[in-house]
This record gives C-alpha cells, structure tokens and sequence, in this order.
C-alpha cells in the first residue's frame, strides 16, 4: 500500500504589516492555484529511498517526521512531479506538507498541517501555504506572534469559477530564499505605521469585500495596489518592483490589453495577473509571451490538497 499526495502552486498576494506592529508581524493574502502541482507517494520499505526532484530537501523531511510521529519502519518515497523551486510559489512548503500528509495516511494517524509545517520550518513568516494545503480557495492569515507556531488563519474564501490567473514564469532567475531571504528582511527598513494600515485596509475594506461580490475589477485594483506598495518597499532587495525584468514587461502588456490584479508572488521571479473566461485569458497569455518565458492560464483551487490510499 502507498499514500499518495498532490498539492499545487500558490500565489502570495502580499504582507500587511512589515513594521514593529501591535504584537505581530507579517500577515498575508494568498490563493491556491490549480497548477503547477507537486505530486509524491509514499510507501513502506526496508531502507529509506527518495528519489525525484528536491530528493535531498525531501529526504530531509522525512527523517524529522519520522522521528517525531514515532514510525519505526523506513519508506520509500517517490516524488513524481515538483512544482519549480524559489519561484514565489510555495514549493517548499507545499512538498514538506504532502510528505506529512502522505505519512499521516499510511499510517492511519489523523492529519496536522500546521503541526508539520512547525517540525519541518515552514511558516516562519507566512502561514497562507499551510492554509491552502488544507482548503484552497484565498486566505489572510494573522501574521507570526510571540508562539513559536505558523501563523492563524482568519478567513477563508472561495474564488469565481471563471476568474483565471495568467501565470508568468521565468525559469533563468530565482527568488531570494535561505540565507539570503533572511539577510535581506534584516537589512529592509520597518514598515511605517501608514504604510501597513494601507495595506491592511486595501485587503479587509476592497479586496475582500470584492472577492464576495465577484467583483474582478475592484479585486484587481485592490491587488495591484498592495503589490505596487510592496514592490516599492522591497525594491532595495530584489533590484526593483520585480525580480525579473522580463516578466515586469510582460505584466506591463498584460495590463495593457486589460488584465488586472498585476503582481508578483513573494520574492518572485513569477507575476500574475487575473482575468475573467477561459477565452480572455488565452487572448492575453498570448500577448504576454516572449523569449525566456512559460506563460500559463491557470484556474485558482478551491479544495484541498489531495490524499489517498492505493
């Protein structure tokens, strides 16, 4: 018997509080993507076997999760797709979560994401991954306090069944992760007071508010908003607005022929933008592509990852 797991891309919308704040920090937006997917099984063996991408990352992962759930006996496991790693779409966390979902399955034991997600490191500073990985659809989260655990959900809401997501990715440029991504929250200046409260009302009082009434252009103005804020705010880390300069000049077009909601996940390189039908978004994605690029039209995920036993 083996356990088998697919989760998918998400895109992290943007912070809300960067400064000292009221007792917590961070804070977020996120949805859940219907691609690209990470997709693993797992299985008892003699011998501990990982094989496929991410395998020393994974291999890690799974000897903290068999210490700590107390599983005697070694397994094999079998990563058979991998959404791209520091691209701003939640790999790792994602991958560190179907390796404890898978575990928790085969093994009969009841699931805990977020108890993962805290043995394994993730959610340090944004719990919108574990969230997703446990019910899709857009999430906020309520930013890292003084526990030393992932961040708590505060809302959760389903997505438009024809809203779509133009996703542009640059497979020749990563986004700051490790050390660096730690250095580079080091060196930024704390967020000021109006800035954060911006943020917090664009989120709360127009996109949220927008996302209920299916209102793609107020959700976008909003979303483009926030990401113009924080583009600013982490321009000094990551050489601009964008991490790469070729998916800033596909969004430019994007948002010329009409799309909105433009951005970029975290640290990038990867941008969105949001449209309404199948057809417009195939329309614009065509507009977008260039040399270097993959552009793909994704619809947003309104489930949970999935698991199962065969």
């Amino acid at each position: 018997m083996a356990a088998h797991v697919t989760t998918t891309a998400r895109l992290h919308l943007g912070f809300f509080d960067l400064g000292a704040g009221p007792g917590r920090r961070f804070g977020s937006l996120g949805l859940a993507l219907d691609r690209p997917t990470t997709r693993i099984s797992i299985e008892q063996a003699d011998r501990p076997i990982v094989e496929g991408h991410e395998a020393e990352r994974a291999l890690h992962y799974l000897a903290i999760l068999q210490a700590a759930l107390g599983l005697p006996s070694h397994h094999a496991l079998f990563i058979e797709a991998a959404m791209p790693p520091h691209a701003g779409l939640g790999s790792g966390t994602q991958l560190a979560l179907a390796i404890g979902a898978g575990l928790r399955a085969l093994h009969r034991l009841p699931p805990d994401p977020r108890r993962d997600a805290a043995l394994l490191g993730r959610g340090a500073r944004s719990g919108i991954g574990i969230a997703l990985f446990d019910a899709g659809g857009l999430v906020v989260d309520g930013g890292r306090g003084d526990a030393a655990q992932p961040p708590p959900l505060l809302a959760r809401l389903p997505i438009p069944a024809d809203w779509r997501v133009i996703l542009v990715l640059d497979r020749g440029r990563a986004g700051l992760s490790g050390a660096g991504e730690i250095a580079a929250f080091a060196a930024l200046p704390a967020m000021a007071e109006p800035v954060s409260a911006k943020l917090c009302r664009l989120a709360l009082m127009a996109a949220l508010p927008a996302l209920a009434e299916d209102d793609l252009a107020a959700f976008g103005a909003a979303i483009t908003r926030m990401q113009e804020i924080l583009g600013d705010y982490f321009a000094p880390a990551q050489g601009g607005r964008f991490t790469s300069p070729a998916v800033a000049a596909a969004l430019a077009r994007l948002a010329a022929a009409g799309a909105v909601g433009i951005g970029q996940s975290s640290w990038g390189p990867s941008g969105f933008a949001f449209t309404r039908g199948h057809a417009s978004a195939e329309a614009l994605a065509a507009q977008a592509a260039a040399p270097g690029l993959e552009i793909h039209v994704c619809r947003a995920r309104n489930e949970a990852a999935t698991v199962s036993i065969a």
